[in-house]
């Protein structure tokens, strides 16, 4: 596994000062992204694998100054890109892996994954352990500014049956880690699969 977190840390390190230049028209995407996760004033909300912190103003507005606010990331250099644009005024920024949350069990009522689950080592635990952290009847976004094929055709790559975010590997992957799939959309401008954390 640390060979994975070496990997994923060199690969956002190298990039984290100019990421946000390199995808400038993705505010909106996050905008929506939190409109649909749909937090309410005073909620605890997680952007797990927070990158910049783009999201972090969206969540900062739908909680409220009675809400909360955490970005977790593994990458240092990714949070403080967040710090230099100003984004960790909305919220708290933690340096950790989000398979391994420093947080109690059931204490967010949110949690927002943009980008995230092809980063995850262990996809099946991991989103098990992001289950762990949130109350039963909490909702997971995990959302993505472009959809599965875009996303591939960015990388030069085809879409595959064995991508795990393809609805029908989804399903059951959140299923069995504590989480019911509510909502998929996987369009050219987005992706984004609703989940409700099971009781």
């Amino acid at each position: 596994m640390a060979d994975d977190h070496t990997h994923v840390q060199e690969f956002f390190t190298a990039r984290a000062m100019d990421w946000d230049a390199r995808f400038p028209d993705d505010g909106p995407a996050f905008d929506e992204a939190v409109r649909s996760l749909g937090p309410r004033p005073g909620d605890t909300v997680l952007d797990a694998g927070c990158g910049t912190g783009r999201a972090l103003p969206a969540l900062r507005a739908a909680v409220g100054p009675r809400g909360t606010v955490v970005g977790v990331d593994l990458t240092a250099a990714m949070l403080e890109s967040a710090v230099r644009a100003g984004r960790g005024r909305e919220g708290a920024l933690v340096l950790s892996d989000v398979a391994r949350p420093p947080f109690g069990s059931q204490v967010f009522d949110a949690v927002l994954a943009a980008g995230l689950v092809s980063h995850l080592s262990r996809p099946g635990p991991d989103l098990a352990e992001l289950a762990r952290v949130v109350r039963p009847g909490g909702r997971l976004a995990l959302f993505h500014p472009v959809g599965r094929a875009a996303l591939a055709a960015r990388h030069g790559r085809r879409l595959t049956d064995d991508d795990l975010r393809a609805e029908h590997n989804l399903r059951p992957l959140l299923a069995c880690s504590g989480w019911r799939l509510d909502v998929y959309a996987d369009e050219d401008e987005r992706f984004l699969a609703l989940a409700v954390r099971l009781p």
